[in-house]
């Protein structure tokens, strides 16, 4: 007996130390073996991690105007399960159809959905309708909740709106091809929103929490926060209002010519800054998915590449210049010309006879531009010349997939059609405005930029785009020399090709181009690039523009009536906004002989500065904007007064008293001091005509601006006024086409 309770006790011992020899195995498996597996695990059922999401950077024009922002966003999301619990799927079905436009079928399968065990799911998203719809819309989905509520008397009708942010463009399609756009998922897809992605996009924040089972933080627990860094704000060079005026002539040429696509590219010469760039057909990047042609959303002004046909003549005419081989008196034979395997046409193949290169300038003759290029500077001069403008070559701008274009004449056939823009020469709209802004600038190459800076908002530093000069590829007297001859080809109303392009009160230089394209190796005279470039004024350049228009639907117009009258447009439109005051055609000493004459200024108050200068600018007042500030503080002359010639109309951004006193060199005494007293400024002045220098001084509080005048000299080159309305019949195309024969 006392044997077997021995027995028992030992067995028990036995099993409770095998027991607990397990247990304690066990305990050190899991304490020192398994710690760190253990620990984690833990830790992840305790620390909760939150994402701070980062704001993607602003783009805004030049003056701050917003182009791209984040924006409060709304997701549409219904609870199948209570919608049908309540039977409210017909009514929910019914409201948001009218309210997001999807469709019935598709919505009643969303109201339906069930899981795999066969219960509602009690949360779906209304995709894609729904997702991320703005403040007015959401306001609208929220009604009909509410509505429903009413209705039935519920506290819940299973309809909810989860707040997010989504990419808003409040300008709409203005600027599209430029901005680009991110999808809704916030990727970026094209334009500056994907080159600068990564400075745009920031960085995601955190913050790691300790918190109970309940899923409840608990207070004084150790935290591990890291901040947020929102986007880079980008400020580009383009002008908002600028930008517009080109958007709305293109337009209107749109659907006049119905061409297969227009390209306008503006930009300020003496820094390449662009302040400007469309193409047509566009997109609206708020809506991106609702233009399936991709054909929308291609950037002509740097992808596409052309034969450029006579804008093209501007490199021959500047190398010829520069060499010293033009003489614009000197004659040759119009017609035709022959070359090695060729011969070559001008647009009136029986030629004007025995011509002078000038008049050969004017009336953009083939003949004239091979012997310039291909007979007096030669081949590779010619090429040289070519690749010295950057043909061939990206220029560099901030925007993706831009093309190099192509430069690869082989016979002596290629070289010639080359000195009037044909041949085996391709070249981007870009490359042909850094081109002519090299020749009002100087002479030096620039390379182009469309963001003006990059600021960081969490410490505030901005990087400045600095003006980058490529190369000097003319000197400047030959530079202004070719300018002289272009601005001909615009002043000369009888017989210059970009007569089209004249405009009353401002020197205009420019170029048309009429290049037929090649279809299967044989050029189609149906198929054609029209197109003009040009810059104003010609003796202080503010603006360089190209007009690109690709098959008009008439095949016989040519750029100089098709293209230069877009360029007239938005440029008249751009040099009143930029306040560069008109002068008479024939001198600078009948400055301002402007239509705005004898009307009375109108009433500017309660106007945002915007809103004042479309006004002006719709009605033909030169103006001119002072000030640094935002907003309009005043305007003068005062409202009801009466335009003489010449005058324009200030708009004060600051207190006279407070704005700096500007730059009055080119004003007559008159105007200077009708801007001076505006700004509340004592005047002295001596000499006759016009303001060449000034001087500032202050003395007791009060400023005083003493001006020096001198007489105005006739310039060079200028028209005769008596001309001005005259047209030479049938040469309304004088323009080129490519024009070759065997």
């Amino acid at each position: 007996m006392i044997k077997r309770i021995r027995l028992r006790t030992l067995l028990i011992g036995g099993c409770i130390t095998l027991f607990f020899a397990v247990l304690m195995g066990r305990v050190f498996w899991l304490q020192v073996v398994e710690a760190d597996f253990w620990q984690g695990h833990a830790e992840e059922l305790w620390s909760k991690k939150k994402i701070l999401p980062a704001t993607r950077g602003m783009i805004t024009d030049r003056n701050g105007d917003v182009l791209a922002v984040d924006a409060p966003a709304y997701t549409v999301a219904i609870n199948p399960k209570l919608i049908n619990e309540l039977d409210l799927k017909n009514e929910v079905v019914d409201g948001l159809n009218k309210l997001l436009g999807k469709d019935k079928g598709e919505l009643e399968e969303l109201v339906t959905a069930k899981k795999k065990d066969g219960q509602f799911y009690s949360q779906r998203e209304v995709r894609n309708e729904g997702w991320k719809i703005d403040q007015e819309l959401r306001d609208q989905v929220e009604a009909f909740a509410k509505e429903l509520k009413e209705k039935h008397k519920l506290d819940d009708t299973g309809i909810y709106l989860v707040k997010e942010q989504k990419r808003y463009y409040p300008k709409n399609n203005l600027a599209a091809h430029v901005l680009g756009y991110t999808d809704r998922e916030g990727n970026a897809v094209s334009g500056l929103e994907a080159y600068y992605d990564e400075e745009l996009r920031g960085q995601d924040g955190s913050i790691e929490y300790k918190s109970d089972g309940r899923g409840i933080e608990i207070p004084k627990a150790s935290e591990i926060y890291n901040p947020v860094k929102n986007g880079k704000n980008i400020q580009l060079t383009i002008d908002y209002t600028i930008q517009y005026y080109i958007e709305e002539a293109m337009k209107e040429a749109f659907d006049e010519l119905k061409p297969i696509s227009m390209t306008v590219i503006a930009a300020d010469p003496k820094t390449m800054n662009i302040l400007g760039m469309a193409n047509l057909p566009t997109y609206n990047p708020n809506e991106y998915w609702v233009d399936v042609d991709q054909k929308n959303f291609y950037n002509h002004a740097i992808k596409s590449v052309y034969e450029p046909g006579s804008t093209f003549k501007i490199v021959t005419l500047a190398g010829a210049v520069q060499e010293g081989l033009f003489n614009p008196n000197a004659t040759y034979t119009s017609g035709s010309i022959r070359v090695p395997g060729q011969t070559i046409h001008d647009l009136k193949r029986s030629g004007w006879g025995q011509i002078s290169y000038m008049e050969g300038v004017k009336r953009s003759s083939n003949v004239a531009f091979v012997k310039l290029g291909y007979e007096m500077l030669g081949p590779d001069r010619l090429k040289e010349y070519v690749d010295s403008f950057g043909f061939g070559q990206k220029t560099g701008i901030e925007l993706p997939g831009e093309a190099k274009g192509v430069v690869t004449p082989e016979q002596q056939a290629d070289f010639a059609a080359m000195a009037y823009g044909h041949g085996k020469l391709l070249v981007t709209p870009l490359q042909q405005v850094a081109a002519v802004a090299a020749v009002a600038n100087g002479g030096k190459l620039l390379e182009p930029h469309i963001v003006k800076s990059i600021t960081d908002p969490q410490t505030g530093e901005t990087v400045k785009t600095q003006t980058k000069e490529i190369r000097q590829i003319l000197s400047p007297d030959k530079a202004k020399e070719v300018g002289d001859y272009l601005e001909q080809v615009v002043s000369d109303r009888k017989i210059g090709t970009g007569r089209h392009a004249y405009i009353e009160g401002y020197r205009v230089a420019g170029k048309t181009g009429t290049a037929v394209k090649p279809v299967k190796g044989v050029y189609d005279y149906t198929k054609q690039v029209i197109s003009f470039i040009g810059y104003a004024p010609v003796d202080d350049p503010k603006i360089a523009i190209l007009v690109l228009i690709d098959e008009p639907k008439d095949s016989e117009l040519g750029g100089g009536a098709a293209a230069a009258p877009v360029f007239q447009k938005i440029a008249n439109q751009t040099l009143q906004y930029l306040g560069v005051p008109k002068k008479t055609e024939n001198t600078a000493a009948k400055s301002g002989q402007v239509s705005s004459s004898g009307q009375k200024t109108p009433d500017l108050k309660n106007m945002s500065l915007q809103e004042a200068k479309n006004l002006l600018g719709s009605k033909g007042i030169s103006y001119a904007t002072l000030g640094s500030g935002k907003e309009l503080v005043s305007q003068f002359p005062k409202a009801g007064s009466t335009l003489k010639a010449g005058q324009h109309m200030y708009l004060l951004t600051e207190e006279g008293k407070a704005m700096t006193i500007p730059n009055l060199k080119g004003e007559s005494l008159r105007e200077a001091m009708e801007l001076l007293s505006a700004l509340q400024v004592s005047v002295t002045a001596e000499g006759e005509g016009y303001v060449v220098s000034q001087t500032a001084s202050e003395e007791g509080g009060q400023r005083k601006v003493h001006l020096v005048l001198e007489p105005p000299f006739m310039q060079a080159g200028d028209n005769d006024p008596d001309r001005s309305g005259e047209e030479e019949a049938g040469d309304e195309n004088a323009d080129e086409a490519s024009g070759s024969s065997p």
